[in-house]
């Protein structure tokens, strides 16, 4: 197999930038959005205007989330085994029909010829013939027409709807219910049938749809700096749609944005966080003046909003596995403008070492699957493995009994995942709570991805 091309156009446009990302995904096993922001940050990305910088992102993530479906079409269209072609060039496939087929908004003689172009722009001039035969068939296989709903010849597309190809390219939905799920919205196999199993076809289609999409843009405002109708204000005066969402300190975003354009950004009056990760400090609920300690706490966003809640009193020890992260955090404690928060390597095997314990609350935000939050983490679905779960579950069981070893009687701990699987939610809590009879369940709450955040759990535990 040939090496990698490399990019020798010298500037980036909004397709070549989406590609190399896509490439980088396939090397690295890092989150999309730390290789994004790695080459929006670059020289070759500078000359990039606002709306060419938001739709390098739209289809780096867009074809992440539906690459299972870009390849049940390409599959459909190309004379060999998607196997034999070569991940750059499958990769380059993938960018074109997703704007053909998925992207009703960009017009298919400009997602074409722009695509085609790429084999230039990354010094592979031989395989222009190629990318630009199987994406003419593509674009054939596209009628404007909507479909009823699920079918063989029905893609899903944006907004719940289902557009009508020219042939059944996708699985039975009745006949092949698994296969129909997997490819029609871009899950690994095993995955859709263990959402099958346990919530049936229409709620599985609903989560199917949910994941596709881009995941809303929801701040947190930093009640120590602003109130959330000043920022609302401020939003609105500088030209971007926002609405209060459900949360008291939650403002849901309209449309997509740099979060650093937004006013307020460097004077840290807000931080970017799901709705569902915002339920998690608030159920831990600390007091004024209290210690606190975050487990897991890179990227910082549940550590700052403990410090929030506290009124920037008492102190929250953020600690991670990985010390390299946590300069995340402090990054976001400065910008938030934040004293109480001290930063500490975490080593499962020394958790003596953690200082200022025993503490009055602690966080367990644990590593998990993060199947409720898909659609944010695309990448993911393609990394997980049913293995990969298993082996998960033991490490937040381990987590956990860590953090209740290191409250104080009469202290809360609250335990917290992205997952929707049971498994590594109440199942696990309920297992670890058989064992330590000198901790109650107080209270639990899942969230449903889409109604109206990422999918989540947390569960509040009293000791003593």
């Amino acid at each position: 197999m040939t090496s990698a091309p490399e990019f020798i156009a010298g500037r980036h446009n909004a397709r070549s930038l989406a590609l190399q990302v896509l490439l980088d995904c396939g090397r690295h096993e890092r989150f999309v959005q730390e290789i994004l922001d790695w080459h929006l940050s670059q020289p070759a990305a500078r000359g990039l205007i606002p709306a060419d910088r938001r739709l390098a992102t739209h289809l780096s993530y867009g074809v992440l989330r539906r690459r299972g479906t870009l390849r049940a079409l390409l599959a459909s269209l190309i004379n060999r085994s998607l196997d034999d072609v070569e991940p750059w060039l499958l990769d380059a496939l993938c960018l074109g029909a997703y704007q053909l087929a998925l992207l009703t908004q960009i017009p298919a003689h400009a997602a074409l010829n722009e695509t085609v172009e790429l084999a230039g722009q990354f010094g592979r001039l031989r395989a222009k013939g190629f990318i630009n035969g199987v994406l003419r068939a593509c674009a054939g296989l596209m009628t404007n027409d909507r479909a009823d709903g699920p079918a063989g010849n029905a893609l899903p597309i944006e907004g719940g709807q289902y557009r009508r190809l020219t042939r059944s390219v996708l699985p039975s939905p009745d006949r092949q219910p698994v296969e129909y799920v997997a490819s029609a919205f871009g899950l690994p196999r095993w995955l859709a049938s263990r959402w099958l199993d346990r919530c049936g076809f229409h709620e599985t289609i609903r989560l199917g749809f949910w994941f596709s999409g881009p995941a809303p843009l929801t701040l947190r405002v930093n009640a120590l700096k602003i109130t959330r109708d000043q920022l609302l204000a401020s939003l609105t005066a500088s030209g971007h749609g926002a609405d209060a969402a459900e949360h008291p300190l939650a403002i849901r975003l309209r449309d997509a944005a740099n979060v650093r354009d937004l006013p307020g950004y460097a004077e840290g009056w807000f931080s970017v966080q799901d709705l569902s990760a915002m339920r998690v400090a608030s159920a831990l609920a600390p007091k004024q003046g209290e210690r606190v300690l975050d487990l897991c706490a890179a990227p910082g966003g549940k550590s700052t909003h403990l410090a929030e809640i506290m009124q920037d009193t008492g102190s929250v020890t953020a600690c991670d596995i990985d010390a390299g992260r946590l300069a995340t955090v402090r990054e976001l404690a400065l910008r938030l403008g934040l004293k109480s928060i001290q930063t500490h390597s975490f080593n499962p095997e020394h958790t003596n070492e953690i200082p200022g314990g025993p503490f009055d609350a602690v966080l367990a935000d644990v590593p998990c699957s993060n199947t409720g939050v898909l659609g944010r983490r695309p990448e993911v679905r393609w990394r997980l493995k049913p293995e990969d779960v298993q082996q998960l579950v033991m490490v937040q069981a381990r987590l956990l009994r860590i953090a209740l070893d290191l409250v104080r009687p009469g202290g809360v701990v609250v335990y917290s995942t992205c997952s929707i699987e049971p498994d590594e939610n109440g199942g696990l809590v309920r297992r670890v709570l058989r064992e330590r009879k000198e901790v109650r369940l107080e209270s639990e709450q899942e969230t449903v991805p889409g109604q109206p955040s990422d999918g989540s759990y947390w569960a509040r535990l009293k000791k003593g």
